[in-house]
């Protein structure tokens, strides 16, 4: 019984994700995220990486929620998109020397994955999304813009950026907090606030 009331609620969170209910997306997040995550490591090495591919993911499902037919079909977009970046990372960037075309070969074979070939891919990338923001950044005072970009880019902590500015620590997040606000306004139709804050933390 209780199995059946666990499946009628994921239903249910599925039919609110299709029809954009944030809340219902960040179920499937929870439910996925580290899944994702764990899954890529086990090809690139990478913690870092893995958490990029894994958060490209969740972006693109929020974009092609629409062409999800079925709750499983949730799980086979993340991890196809997945697989695919992560053999994107081994071919192109060739991360680490032992990642021959064999190993490769090999690793590939051993994905027991189902490949959504119907699906159209034709999404906001973390690059477009990046030029986006800068774009965006371009239409706010200097010095908010570069506050924003030590902190959110460079990842240099409030009191690095105050010092080397010559400003308070107040001052760095009262810009950093108007350039968020401004970001939000402007990508409010590419991603829910929930992913959004997660990307711009």
């Amino acid at each position: 019984m209780q199995k059946q009331e666990k499946n009628n609620k994921e239903k249910l969170q599925f039919i609110n994700f299709k029809k954009g209910d944030e809340v219902a997306f960040e179920y499937f997040f929870h439910k996925y995220y580290n899944q994702i995550i764990g899954f890529c490591i086990q090809f690139i090495y990478d913690k870092q990486e893995a958490e990029g591919i894994a958060q490209e993911a969740f972006l693109n499902l929020w974009k092609h929620r629409i062409t999800i037919k079925k709750v499983n079909g949730i799980s086979a977009f993340l991890y196809t998109f997945s697989k695919s970046k992560c053999l994107n990372v081994l071919r192109h960037k060739k991360i680490k020397e032992k990642y021959s075309s064999k190993t490769l070969n090999e690793k590939e074979k051993n994905l027991n994955i189902t490949v959504l070939n119907s699906m159209n891919f034709d999404s906001l990338t973390f690059k477009e999304l990046e030029n986006l923001i800068f774009d965006s950044l371009d239409e706010l005072p200097s010095k908010t813009k570069e506050i924003f970009i030590k902190k959110r880019f460079d990842k240099m902590k409030n009191k690095e950026i105050a010092v080397e500015m010559g400003i308070s620590i107040k001052t760095v997040e009262a810009h950093f907090t108007k350039a968020i606000q401004f970001l939000k306004i402007k990508l409010v139709d590419y991603l829910p606030s929930f992913l959004f804050f997660m990307l711009l933390k």
